[in-house]
């Protein structure tokens, strides 16, 4: 395959992974993440990846930036994330989450999934 692996953050998730305020500022949160994945890509895969944010609710509104494509979910952030599997069947797809019930449906769709330490650690 040439497609580079397809990278789904679940930005809520891996946001709300670390109790460090960040509800006081969802958005602002994002946007840190957002910078962190564009500087440090996914660490520990030396392959190319194509980087996905996917942001809901009070993060709505992110930009994207060089590096990192952020989607706005126009409503669940999960279900965007399960479209965004199943868009893309024909390549390697990782979706970044410690959500159970996204975890299930999204290996259902046939994604690999990983917790939100793997972008979040180095932090």
């Amino acid at each position: 395959m040439d497609d580079p692996l397809l990278v789904i953050i679940d930005g809520a998730n891996v946001v709300g992974s670390v109790p460090d305020g960040w509800w006081r500022d969802r958005r602002g949160a994002a946007e840190r993440l957002r910078d962190r994945l564009a500087r440090e890509g996914l660490p520990g895969h030396d392959g190319p990846v194509e980087l996905v944010l996917v942001v809901e609710g009070a993060a709505r509104g992110v930009e994207s930036v060089a590096g990192v494509r952020v989607e706005t979910a126009p409503g669940s952030g999960d279900d965007r994330i399960v479209a965004l599997v199943e868009e893309a069947r024909d390549r390697p797809r990782l979706v970044v989450t410690a959500d159970r019930e996204l975890r299930r449906r999204v290996t259902a769709a046939g994604a690999g999934v990983t917790g939100p330490r793997t972008v979040r650690d180095g932090s």
